[in-house]
Protein backbone atom coordinates (compact mmCIF):
# COMPACT_ATOMS: atom_id res chain seq x y z
CA UNK A 1 0.00 0.00 0.00
CA UNK A 2 1.58 3.18 -0.66
CA UNK A 3 1.46 5.42 2.35
CA UNK A 4 1.24 8.97 0.58
CA UNK A 5 -1.35 11.03 2.12
CA UNK A 6 -2.75 14.92 0.93
CA UNK A 7 -3.47 17.14 3.56
CA UNK A 8 -5.16 20.40 2.29
CA UNK A 9 -3.07 20.14 -1.59
CA UNK A 10 0.39 19.47 0.55
CA UNK A 11 1.43 15.44 -0.62
CA UNK A 12 3.06 13.65 2.27
CA UNK A 13 5.31 10.34 1.16
CA UNK A 14 3.94 9.31 4.31
CA UNK A 15 1.56 10.90 7.27
CA UNK A 16 4.17 10.71 9.91
CA UNK A 17 5.66 14.88 10.67
CA UNK A 18 8.04 15.78 13.62
CA UNK A 19 6.09 18.14 16.35
CA UNK A 20 7.10 21.67 16.09
CA UNK A 21 9.48 21.83 19.23
CA UNK A 22 10.27 18.90 19.78
CA UNK A 23 12.87 18.30 16.79
CA UNK A 24 14.77 21.59 16.36
CA UNK A 25 14.65 22.12 12.45
CA UNK A 26 15.55 18.66 11.79
CA UNK A 27 19.07 19.24 11.23
CA UNK A 28 19.75 17.88 14.39
CA UNK A 29 18.43 14.51 13.50
CA UNK A 30 20.17 14.03 10.86
CA UNK A 31 22.92 11.50 12.55
CA UNK A 32 20.27 9.21 13.34
CA UNK A 33 18.23 8.63 10.05
CA UNK A 34 17.47 9.88 6.44
CA UNK A 35 15.07 12.73 7.17
CA UNK A 36 13.93 12.10 3.14
CA UNK A 37 12.03 9.21 4.99
CA UNK A 38 9.69 11.54 7.28
CA UNK A 39 6.52 12.65 6.05
CA UNK A 40 6.92 16.42 7.08
CA UNK A 41 9.36 18.67 9.50
CA UNK A 42 7.24 20.98 11.37
CA UNK A 43 10.23 23.40 12.27
CA UNK A 44 10.10 24.95 16.27
CA UNK A 45 7.97 27.77 16.81
CA UNK A 46 9.37 30.96 14.89
CA UNK A 47 8.53 34.88 15.95
CA UNK A 48 9.65 37.90 14.26
CA UNK A 49 12.09 39.14 16.45
CA UNK A 50 14.80 36.42 18.55
CA UNK A 51 13.28 35.47 21.82
CA UNK A 52 15.50 33.65 24.69
CA UNK A 53 12.93 31.97 26.23
CA UNK A 54 11.82 31.13 30.07
CA UNK A 55 14.50 30.80 32.79
CA UNK A 56 15.35 27.51 33.69
CA UNK A 57 14.24 24.94 34.62
CA UNK A 58 12.37 24.84 32.00
CA UNK A 59 11.56 21.25 31.57
CA UNK A 60 9.98 18.49 34.57
CA UNK A 61 9.15 15.03 34.04
CA UNK A 62 5.83 13.62 34.82
CA UNK A 63 4.27 9.86 34.91
CA UNK A 64 3.96 9.01 31.27
CA UNK A 65 4.73 12.40 30.10
CA UNK A 66 6.80 15.92 30.63
CA UNK A 67 6.30 19.19 31.32
CA UNK A 68 7.51 22.29 29.21
CA UNK A 69 7.82 25.78 29.70
CA UNK A 70 10.72 26.62 26.91
CA UNK A 71 8.96 30.10 25.89
CA UNK A 72 9.23 29.50 22.31
CA UNK A 73 13.27 30.50 22.28
CA UNK A 74 13.91 30.88 19.00
CA UNK A 75 16.71 33.03 16.36
CA UNK A 76 13.65 35.13 14.84
CA UNK A 77 12.51 34.70 11.49
CA UNK A 78 14.97 36.40 9.79
CA UNK A 79 18.07 34.39 10.97
CA UNK A 80 15.62 31.21 10.18
CA UNK A 81 15.55 32.12 6.43
CA UNK A 82 18.95 33.47 5.69
CA UNK A 83 20.86 30.38 7.75
CA UNK A 84 18.59 27.52 8.71
CA UNK A 85 16.39 27.27 5.95
CA UNK A 86 18.80 26.60 3.66
CA UNK A 87 20.13 23.88 5.35
CA UNK A 88 16.88 22.02 5.94
CA UNK A 89 16.12 19.16 3.48
CA UNK A 90 12.97 20.96 2.30
CA UNK A 91 13.68 19.59 -1.67
CA UNK A 92 12.76 16.00 0.00
CA UNK A 93 10.52 16.54 2.78
CA UNK A 94 7.95 18.53 3.53
CA UNK A 95 9.24 21.68 5.95
CA UNK A 96 6.07 23.52 7.83
CA UNK A 97 6.67 26.49 9.66
CA UNK A 98 5.28 27.24 13.10
CA UNK A 99 4.12 30.97 13.57
CA UNK A 100 3.99 32.68 17.23
CA UNK A 101 2.96 35.79 17.42
CA UNK A 102 1.13 38.14 19.95
CA UNK A 103 -1.36 40.09 17.83
CA UNK A 104 -2.88 39.24 14.94
CA UNK A 105 -1.25 41.60 12.50
CA UNK A 106 2.11 40.47 13.88
CA UNK A 107 0.80 36.68 12.62
CA UNK A 108 0.06 38.37 9.36
CA UNK A 109 3.82 40.14 9.06
CA UNK A 110 4.99 37.17 9.50
CA UNK A 111 3.21 34.81 7.60
CA UNK A 112 4.25 37.26 4.67
CA UNK A 113 7.61 36.68 4.82
CA UNK A 114 7.87 32.78 5.36
CA UNK A 115 5.11 32.36 2.61
CA UNK A 116 7.64 34.02 0.11
CA UNK A 117 10.16 31.24 0.62
CA UNK A 118 10.30 28.50 -1.64
CA UNK A 119 11.82 25.72 1.19
CA UNK A 120 8.23 26.49 3.01
CA UNK A 121 5.50 23.92 2.32
CA UNK A 122 2.49 25.11 4.78
CA UNK A 123 1.90 27.36 7.93
CA UNK A 124 1.10 26.06 11.21
CA UNK A 125 -0.62 29.10 13.10
CA UNK A 126 0.14 28.14 17.25
CA UNK A 127 -3.18 29.85 18.69
CA UNK A 128 -1.83 29.06 22.23
CA UNK A 129 -0.71 32.43 22.99
CA UNK A 130 -1.46 35.37 24.17
CA UNK A 131 -3.15 38.29 22.58
CA UNK A 132 -0.76 41.23 24.21
CA UNK A 133 -3.16 43.87 22.83
CA UNK A 134 -6.46 41.99 24.30
CA UNK A 135 -4.86 42.27 27.64
CA UNK A 136 -3.32 38.88 27.38
CA UNK A 137 -6.35 36.45 26.79
CA UNK A 138 -4.58 33.31 25.38
CA UNK A 139 -6.00 33.30 21.10
CA UNK A 140 -7.06 29.63 21.46
CA UNK A 141 -9.17 30.19 23.89
CA UNK A 142 -11.74 32.96 22.00
CA UNK A 143 -12.54 31.65 18.70
CA UNK A 144 -13.46 34.87 17.34
CA UNK A 145 -9.64 35.26 17.62
CA UNK A 146 -8.61 32.35 16.35
CA UNK A 147 -11.10 32.96 13.32
CA UNK A 148 -9.21 36.79 12.81
CA UNK A 149 -5.84 35.66 13.67
CA UNK A 150 -6.12 32.44 10.96
CA UNK A 151 -7.32 35.84 8.23
CA UNK A 152 -4.34 37.55 8.99
CA UNK A 153 -2.17 34.91 7.81
CA UNK A 154 -4.60 33.71 5.19
CA UNK A 155 -4.44 36.98 3.86
CA UNK A 156 -0.84 36.85 3.71
CA UNK A 157 0.16 33.50 3.11
CA UNK A 158 -0.65 33.11 -0.69
CA UNK A 159 -0.64 29.99 -2.11
CA UNK A 160 0.92 28.12 1.25
CA UNK A 161 -1.63 25.90 2.95
CA UNK A 162 -2.65 27.41 6.54
CA UNK A 163 -2.88 24.51 9.35
CA UNK A 164 -4.36 25.94 12.60
CA UNK A 165 -2.90 24.68 16.01
CA UNK A 166 -5.72 24.20 18.78
CA UNK A 167 -5.05 23.69 22.37
CA UNK A 168 -7.19 21.07 24.27
CA UNK A 169 -7.28 23.99 26.91
CA UNK A 170 -10.86 25.11 25.72
CA UNK A 171 -14.22 24.25 26.85
CA UNK A 172 -15.57 22.99 23.36
CA UNK A 173 -12.51 22.50 20.89
CA UNK A 174 -15.08 21.65 18.27
CA UNK A 175 -16.48 25.00 18.40
CA UNK A 176 -12.66 26.44 18.30
CA UNK A 177 -12.72 24.30 15.09
CA UNK A 178 -14.87 25.65 13.27
CA UNK A 179 -13.76 29.15 14.27
CA UNK A 180 -10.34 28.55 12.46
CA UNK A 181 -11.77 26.86 9.56
CA UNK A 182 -14.29 29.88 9.19
CA UNK A 183 -11.22 31.98 9.25
CA UNK A 184 -9.89 30.14 6.25
CA UNK A 185 -7.83 27.37 7.32
CA UNK A 186 -6.86 25.08 5.16
CA UNK A 187 -6.36 22.39 7.70
CA UNK A 188 -6.07 21.97 11.45
CA UNK A 189 -3.51 20.37 13.61
CA UNK A 190 -4.72 19.33 17.34
CA UNK A 191 -3.58 19.12 20.10
CA UNK A 192 -1.10 21.19 21.28
CA UNK A 193 0.06 20.53 25.06
CA UNK A 194 -2.60 20.44 28.08
CA UNK A 195 -1.61 23.38 31.11
CA UNK A 196 -0.06 21.45 33.70
CA UNK A 197 2.57 22.17 37.00
CA UNK A 198 4.42 19.82 39.24
CA UNK A 199 5.96 20.79 42.60
CA UNK A 200 8.49 19.16 44.99
CA UNK A 201 6.94 18.49 48.16
CA UNK A 202 10.92 18.79 49.56
CA UNK A 203 12.00 22.12 48.54
CA UNK A 204 8.88 23.33 48.63
CA UNK A 205 9.17 25.01 44.83
CA UNK A 206 7.80 24.44 40.97
CA UNK A 207 9.70 22.12 39.11
CA UNK A 208 9.18 24.83 36.59
CA UNK A 209 10.49 28.39 36.99
CA UNK A 210 7.71 29.27 34.74
CA UNK A 211 5.16 27.19 37.38
CA UNK A 212 3.37 26.18 35.29
CA UNK A 213 3.89 24.37 31.84
CA UNK A 214 2.90 22.00 28.70
CA UNK A 215 2.43 18.45 29.82
CA UNK A 216 2.72 15.80 26.50
CA UNK A 217 3.60 12.57 26.06
CA UNK A 218 1.53 9.13 26.37
CA UNK A 219 -0.42 10.56 29.29
CA UNK A 220 -1.99 13.06 26.94
CA UNK A 221 -2.87 10.66 24.01
CA UNK A 222 -6.87 9.77 25.08
CA UNK A 223 -7.62 13.66 25.21
CA UNK A 224 -5.99 14.24 22.18
CA UNK A 225 -7.83 11.15 20.48
CA UNK A 226 -11.00 12.88 21.58
CA UNK A 227 -10.22 16.42 20.45
CA UNK A 228 -9.32 15.10 17.09
CA UNK A 229 -12.76 12.95 16.74
CA UNK A 230 -14.53 16.06 17.83
CA UNK A 231 -12.17 18.41 15.44
CA UNK A 232 -12.71 15.81 12.27
CA UNK A 233 -16.75 15.89 13.28
CA UNK A 234 -17.08 19.63 13.18
CA UNK A 235 -15.10 21.03 9.98
CA UNK A 236 -14.30 19.70 6.36
CA UNK A 237 -11.04 20.30 6.72
CA UNK A 238 -7.94 17.82 6.92
CA UNK A 239 -7.02 17.45 10.65
CA UNK A 240 -3.31 16.50 11.69
CA UNK A 241 -3.51 14.55 14.96
CA UNK A 242 -0.96 15.00 17.86
CA UNK A 243 -0.59 13.70 21.48
CA UNK A 244 0.94 10.75 23.26
CA UNK A 245 1.95 8.94 20.12
CA UNK A 246 4.60 6.19 20.74
CA UNK A 247 3.84 3.58 18.31
CA UNK A 248 2.41 2.52 15.24
CA UNK A 249 -0.48 1.23 16.18
CA UNK A 250 -0.98 5.02 17.84
CA UNK A 251 -0.48 6.14 14.68
CA UNK A 252 -3.65 4.29 13.06
CA UNK A 253 -5.54 4.98 15.94
CA UNK A 254 -5.43 8.70 14.66
CA UNK A 255 -5.81 7.87 11.18
CA UNK A 256 -9.18 5.88 12.50
CA UNK A 257 -10.54 8.56 14.20
CA UNK A 258 -10.37 10.41 11.13
CA UNK A 259 -7.11 12.58 10.66
CA UNK A 260 -5.29 12.46 7.69
CA UNK A 261 -1.70 12.72 9.04
CA UNK A 262 -0.08 13.22 12.93
CA UNK A 263 2.84 14.64 14.03
CA UNK A 264 5.19 13.03 16.64
CA UNK A 265 6.69 15.02 19.31
CA UNK A 266 7.72 13.89 22.90
CA UNK A 267 9.12 10.42 22.00
CA UNK A 268 11.69 12.13 20.08
CA UNK A 269 13.31 12.98 23.37
CA UNK A 270 13.19 9.63 24.43
CA UNK A 271 14.97 8.09 21.31
CA UNK A 272 16.54 10.95 18.59
CA UNK A 273 15.81 7.90 16.04
CA UNK A 274 12.14 7.38 16.84
CA UNK A 275 10.54 9.08 14.00
CA UNK A 276 12.47 7.11 11.36
CA UNK A 277 11.71 4.15 13.16
CA UNK A 278 7.64 4.97 13.42
CA UNK A 279 8.16 4.93 9.45
CA UNK A 280 9.31 1.29 9.07
CA UNK A 281 7.16 0.32 11.71
CA UNK A 282 3.75 1.83 10.08
CA UNK A 283 4.88 0.46 6.72
CA UNK A 284 4.81 -3.38 8.43
CA UNK A 285 1.97 -2.72 10.69
CA UNK A 286 0.17 -1.94 7.62
CA UNK A 287 0.91 -4.72 5.58
CA UNK A 288 0.42 -7.10 8.55
CA UNK A 289 -3.45 -5.67 8.57
CA UNK A 290 -3.30 -5.74 5.07
CA UNK A 291 -4.96 -2.62 4.92
CA UNK A 292 -6.04 -1.38 0.98
CA UNK A 293 -5.46 2.55 1.00
CA UNK A 294 -5.83 5.25 3.67
CA UNK A 295 -8.81 6.86 1.87
CA UNK A 296 -10.93 3.03 2.99
CA UNK A 297 -9.09 3.52 6.76
CA UNK A 298 -9.70 6.79 7.51
CA UNK A 299 -12.46 7.69 9.95
CA UNK A 300 -14.09 4.08 10.04
CA UNK A 301 -13.99 3.99 13.17
CA UNK A 302 -17.28 1.78 14.11
CA UNK A 303 -19.54 3.24 17.02
CA UNK A 304 -22.09 1.71 18.08
CA UNK A 305 -23.77 -1.62 17.85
Amino acid sequence: MDLAVDVAGLKLKNPILTASGTYGFGVEFSAFGDLAALGGIVAKGLSLKPREGNPMPRIAETPCGMLNAIGIQNPGVEAFVDKILPAMPWKETAVVANLYACDAQEFGELAGILAAEQGIAALEVNVSCPNVSQGGALFGADPGQIARVTEAVKNKAGTKPVWVKLSPNVTDVAVCARAAEQGGADALSLINTLTGMAVDARTRRPRLANVVGGLSGPAIKPVALRCVHQAVQAVSIPVVGIGGISCAEDVLEFLLVGAHAVQVGTANFLRPDFAFRLVDELEEMVQSLRLSSWEEYRGSLEIGN
